[in-house]
């Protein structure tokens, strides 16, 4: 098996596709905003008032971590990073969804709202429409 030697534009095999050119630009910018907004969020409320509704601000942090991992991953570029993107935004979509039904159906397990709480709504629904939008992004950029 010849050996594959990485360089700054990817690899020898072939250039590192850049996953941040037009559309991919605005895709990046949100999540970032997504990130600041949903880490911000939940360290303030893990740090001041955890015991009031726990599930919700873990879910918070967990979202800010996945929304973090997108971001890079997009940065990054290349095949492998634009698969991993794709696959958290994937599982992404099924949290807000899973999220979106479970606080529409037992209101009472949230007692305070998560970043994907009502799919979304709290954050202009971003939460659910970004992952739709970021997995059609990717699947043309293959």
């Amino acid at each position: 098996m010849p050996e594959t030697t990485t360089t700054a534009e990817g690899t020898a095999d072939g250039p590192k596709r850049r996953l941040v050119s037009g559309p991919g630009l605005l895709l990046v910018w949100l999540y970032g905003v997504m990130v600041v907004g949903a880490l911000s969020r939940s360290i303030y409320q893990i740090s001041t008032e955890f015991d009031r509704a726990p599930l919700a601000y873990s879910l918070s942090a967990l979202a800010a971590l996945v929304y973090a991992f997108i971001t890079y991953s997009l940065v990054r570029g290349g095949e492998r990073a634009r698969r991993a993107a794709f696959f958290c935004c994937a599982a992404e979509l099924a949290g807000v969804l899973v999220v979106g039904i479970w606080t529409l159906i037992r209101p009472e397990s949230f007692p305070d709202a998560t970043v994907w709480s009502d799919f979304g709504m709290g954050y202009l629904f971003i939460p659910v429409i970004l992952p739709v939008t970021g997995m059609v992004w990717l699947r043309t950029r293959r």
